[in-house]
């Protein structure tokens, strides 16, 4: 386990890597970026690479806890779809230092974990997506607390994770076009339509009262709905696709990852710029408000980036 310090400028764009088996490939394959670049300035307003943290054994995902002050980082350790009972959640602390590299480790006492990816806190809770189901676990302590079922449900990708304001979780489904709604430990469907393209990140936008969805086929749109209206909204579009991560960040801005263009986007206002290019393909994004800085795993790569975005 290394972590390199840096105050470089972004880095150069690099050829994708190869996931392998940790999606379906023929599901999710994707054809060209779209015909309009993103805004990349004249090299003001631009992400810094603070920190580099190695070790990880497939990162998908990263959550940041406020009050801990500390990232939650979720390793495949093999298959996206192995149900192999070995994924593994690290803490890494802000420096990109890793406190504990199997902080909950799946087939070590009374927890099972098979491939984690996207995560969520509410309360004393650290939401996980695994391969069927989404299970809850103690943010201090890594104790297993809870488990909703998906196995008896027409289930393609579990993959993304956000609680709502109405205290229930939502849930994508990148193989089905689905996002579902848990409540009470009750499973239902918010909505099931191709529109979605493979539906991947996911977040409640705070700032504008909705929901927000990102795909991972080849739309570069983004899709909203709000808890009064849950018809599905067309809303901006971001000049790379494979869209994973996405987060609200200070004034209302949305970070979006995006695996097709390797990039970190911003999208002010409508307007899209890329404001990093990676070495690599970005897998689901986790926000420092704190400090205004994105954390971003690369499956691939074993590796966990720490981004400083611009004011």
């Amino acid at each position: 386990m290394s972590v390199r310090e840096s105050n470089s400028s972004p880095g150069k764009i690099f050829g994708g890597c190869v996931v392998g088996s940790l999606l379906i490939v023929s599901l999710f394959f994707l054809g060209a970026c779209g015909d309009q670049p993103a805004d990349e300035g004249d090299g003001e307003g631009v992400a810094t690479l603070v920190a580099e943290a190695t070790g990880f054994l497939g990162p998908e995902a990263v959550r940041y806890d406020p009050d801990q002050d500390i990232y939650f980082v979720g390793n495949f350790n093999g298959g996206g779809m192995d149900a192999d009972n070995n994924g593994f959640i690290s803490r890494m602390n802000i420096d990109g230092t890793v406190e504990n590299l199997e902080f909950i480790q799946g087939g070590e006492g009374e927890v099972t974990l098979h491939a984690p990816r996207g995560m969520a806190i509410t309360g004393d809770t650290l939401w996980a997506c695994d391969v069927n189901a989404v299970r809850g676990f103690d943010r201090h302590t890594g104790a297993p607390l809870a488990t909703i079922d998906f196995s008896e449900m027409d289930t393609g990708f579990l993959n993304d994770i956000t609680p709502g304001p109405d205290g229930a979780l939502y849930v994508t489904d990148t193989g089905r076009d689905a996002v579902y709604r848990i409540a009470g430990g009750a499973i239902s469907t918010v909505h099931q339509d191709s529109l979605l393209d493979s539906p991947n990140g996911i977040t409640w936008d705070p700032e504008r009262d909705r929901f927000m969805v990102v795909p991972y086929g080849g739309s570069q749109h983004y899709f909203v709905w709000t808890m009064e209206d849950p018809s599905l909204t067309t809303e901006g579009s971001v000049s790379g696709a494979q869209l994973d991560g996405v987060e609200v960040v200070r004034g209302g801005d949305l970070v979006i990852s995006s695996q097709a263009d390797s990039s970190l986007h911003v999208i002010s206002n409508g307007t899209d710029r890329i404001v990093a290019r990676l070495e690599g393909r970005p897998a689901d994004i986790g926000y420092d408000a704190q400090r205004h800085r994105v954390a971003v795993p690369y499956i691939a790569r074993n590796l966990v980036e720490i981004w400083q975005l611009p004011e």
